[in-house]
């Protein structure tokens, strides 16, 4: 997904085991008044209690704002693609145990 500068990859499977791999090397530690850490958690709350497993790339970027908004955008992507039926699967669901 990109923005600008900034350009991030999110890739998501219901698989019932949570883990989460993060790869966002920001350019600064605070956006305002907003540390970036928290984004991490976010993340990590997320993962923990929906039991999905999850990748983050931030693949470019020097503005730090827009290294968070592309990789929530690319995120709610592939969150919309992970649980959408595929009329070609005849009503299952597109992960890779078959259900949620």
């Amino acid at each position: 997904m990109p923005l600008d500068e900034a350009l991030s990859r999110v890739v998501i499977d219901f698989s019932g085991r949570p883990g989460l791999e993060f790869n966002v090397d920001f350019t600064r530690a605070m956006i305002g008044r907003f540390d970036v850490d928290l984004f991490y958690e976010f993340f990590q709350g997320f993962v923990n209690h929906a039991g999905v497993t999850l990748h983050i790339d931030n693949l470019r970027g020097r503005n730090a704002h827009h290294q968070i908004e592309t990789v929530f955008k690319a995120f709610g992507r592939a969150l919309r693609m992970a649980i959408a039926l595929d009329p070609r699967m005849a009503g299952q669901m597109p992960s890779t145990k078959g259900s949620l």
